[in-house]
């Protein structure tokens, strides 16, 4: 059996005219957007994850020759890796001489967590 519907002719809506009106809204401004997004971003290698992993669970500051040779990179890599999550805010260092320290700041991920959640 067929059906026969009636089809309305296609009419062009003008330039600008949204098609239908939003149904949801980011609760999110765009500030706090691109906050998580860059701590997002620095969290998207997975040598930085491992980094972080490292530095979450470690009670008190780790020195950055602690770290190299948990991974198969040159201490180089190590502290570019260990820069950028600094630049990200996730990550805190502090020189003592010739070595730095790094641990995780307190808090750094709780935004990103909660909006996760």
């Amino acid at each position: 059996m067929t059906v026969a519907l009636d089809l309305a002719p296609k009419t062009k809506r003008p330039a600008g005219d949204p098609c239908c009106e939003a149904i949801v809204h980011p609760e999110i401004d765009l500030d706090g957007a691109e906050r998580m997004a860059a701590i997002a971003k620095a969290l998207g290698d997975p040598t930085r994850m491992q980094l972080v992993d490292v530095l979450r669970r470690h009670a008190g500051k780790v020195c950055v020759c602690e770290l190299v040779p948990l991974f198969d990179l040159s201490q180089p890599t190590v502290s570019h890796h260990l820069k950028i999550l600094r630049d990200a805010g996730i990550v805190g260092s502090e020189r003592q001489g010739l070595w730095a320290y790094y641990y995780v700041v307190p808090g750094a991920l709780d935004e990103l967590a909660a909006w996760l959640a």
